[in-house]
């Protein structure tokens, strides 16, 4: 509820992001960095040879203070994009076995702070109308079918969104997922700057 008090305060209700920089950052949602030398016990294996994978990480913050956040919101990977979703694109996201954190940063890009309707960004509550299939989540036995069958059901051209550490390596407690996502949001869960970001780059923007 942060931003709606913020909004009464200040007379603002949407963020002027990404033609400035972001506010109010959860830091720790941002990019790793090397500060110092040192043993660094990862419960992840996202740490090795000391070099970050962003894959793998939870953002615990267990590495610190051999390693810590930069504020870098950029930690997204863009396989493929498609400029035919420019004017609008529609995103059926799937939840495969979240705790809820990825829902939760996600659903706060309707909200007035963010606003991805501004950028043409819209969810369907059906495959059949959707550009992008966004899973969240472990993946798990009786979910493969629904998932295949979501994928199946878009029609051509569509992209893949892999949403946080869970859908992109299986995290803590999950094994690698048989996705092959055209488009990865690193973080667990994502802050709503990053997600943004990435799903305007996705659009072809």
């Amino acid at each position: 509820m942060n931003w709606f008090i913020k909004g009464i305060k200040k007379g603002i209700k949407t963020e002027k992001f990404p033609q400035q920089s972001p506010e109010d950052v959860s830091i720790w949602s941002t990019k790793i960095v090397k500060n110092q030398g040192g043993t660094v016990e990862c419960p992840t294996k996202s740490i090795e040879e000391e070099k970050w994978n962003p894959s793998r990480c939870i953002f615990c913050g267990r590495c610190y203070p051999q390693y810590s956040p930069s504020n870098d919101i950029g930690i997204f990977e863009i396989k493929q994009n498609n400029k035919l979703f420019k004017r609008s694109f529609y995103l059926y996201p799937i939840d495969i076995g979240t705790c809820g954190g990825c829902n939760f940063e996600l659903k706060l890009l309707t909200s007035p702070q963010y606003d991805m309707s501004r950028f043409g960004i819209f969810f369907t509550n059906t495959p059949r109308h959707a550009d992008a299939l966004l899973v969240m989540g472990v993946i798990t036995e009786r979910m493969k079918e629904v998932l295949e069958r979501a994928y199946d059901a878009m029609p051509n051209p569509k992209l893949v969104i892999a949403l946080g550490t869970c859908a992109i390596s299986g995290g803590l407690i999950g094994n690698n997922p048989e996705i092959k996502p055209d488009v990865i949001i690193y973080g667990c869960p994502p802050n709503p700057y990053t997600i943004l970001k990435a799903l305007i780059k996705a659009k072809g923007e």
